[in-house]
């Protein structure tokens, strides 16, 4: 069973909405992590993939997460995006999380250099843990291989949670392949595994999995929110409830998550902010969203 002492549920991977210069609009990201709170998820995943991360400076990233935070946003409510290639860098994003009560950190591996060993990803993680110094600092490795390259291994986990059991709580697994998330799950039951969607979210539960951190939930709060509610309270219309949920991912991932997703939230809200990304990721085509919108539109309202 997932461990209820560490963060569980549905957890959207937000969007990070863009200025006309390209930089982080923090009062619409705000505003944008306060709705889908309130529309179900129990927290949401700042700086990942979907949050283009990558393309964000340190600096940058703290100011995001200050602004969130003195706009109310409880800091166990947000999940850290800290890893990075930089040994440094993931130390000052790590550093700066939890000294602002975010103790929640995701942290994907260092991903330029490929075909490292376990031991040398481990002492990567390990002079972050060991440099930060927090007894409260909970550490979710980031498995999303098909971007970074570089997996997170069974060999990788038993190392870093033999050295640190306290501080490595659990792992989002991007990977696609439920077979890896079962082994993950098994070998490693005092982690939680988050799936990197929820079309794995009522399986995994049954599997003893901690709930999902998704992307498309910037557009399906409220649906995934209903399948977490449904098999908590042993409803006989969770198996429906996943199907909904599953249903508008499938029609949402037919394009590139990031791009699609925020050309919706532009087309839905009239904001520009929405659909800017920073390059080289570039908007998407107009005529592929409107087919992405009538796709999801199809299956009720977003």
């Amino acid at each position: 069973m997932a461990n209820e002492q560490f963060s569980s549920g549905v957890w959207t991977a937000t969007l990070t909405p863009l200025n006309s210069d390209l930089s982080i609009d923090t009062g619409l990201l705000t505003d944008h992590c306060k709705s889908l709170i309130s529309d179900g998820c129990h927290g949401v995943g700042l700086f990942g993939t979907t949050g283009e991360a990558v393309s964000f400076s340190v600096s940058e990233r703290q100011a995001a997460l200050e602004a969130m935070l003195k706009a109310g946003i409880a800091p166990d409510s947000i999940m850290v995006g800290a890893g990075c290639c930089a040994l440094t860098d993931s130390i000052a994003l790590a550093e700066h999380a939890v000294s602002h009560g975010c103790h929640n950190v995701l942290m994907l591996p260092p991903f330029y250099y490929k075909d490292m060993s376990d031991e040398g990803l481990a002492r990567s993680f390990g002079e972050v843990i060991d440099r930060v110094k927090s007894d409260q600092m909970q550490v979710f490795l980031y498995h999303f291989p098909k971007l970074s390259g570089v997996p997170i291994t069974e060999g990788l986990v038993s190392i870093l949670s033999e050295h640190y059991p306290d501080t490595i709580a659990g792992l989002k697994d991007s990977g696609g392949n439920y077979d890896n998330m079962i082994a993950m799950t098994r070998k490693f039951p005092r982690m939680n595994i988050f799936p990197g969607s929820e079309r794995f979210l009522l399986q995994g539960l049954r599997d003893g999995m901690a709930g999902c951190i998704t992307a498309s939930g910037n557009m399906n709060p409220d649906g995934i929110r209903k399948v977490w509610d449904a098999y908590a309270a042993g409803s006989d219309d969770v198996d429906n409830c996943q199907d909904a949920a599953t249903a508008k991912r499938t029609a949402i991932e037919q394009y590139p998550l990031v791009t699609g997703q925020k050309g919706l939230k532009a087309m839905l809200q009239g904001h520009p902010g929405w659909s800017r990304v920073r390059p080289p990721m570039q908007e998407i085509p107009k005529d592929d969203l409107e087919k992405l919108a009538a796709a999801v539109n199809a299956l009720g309202s977003t």
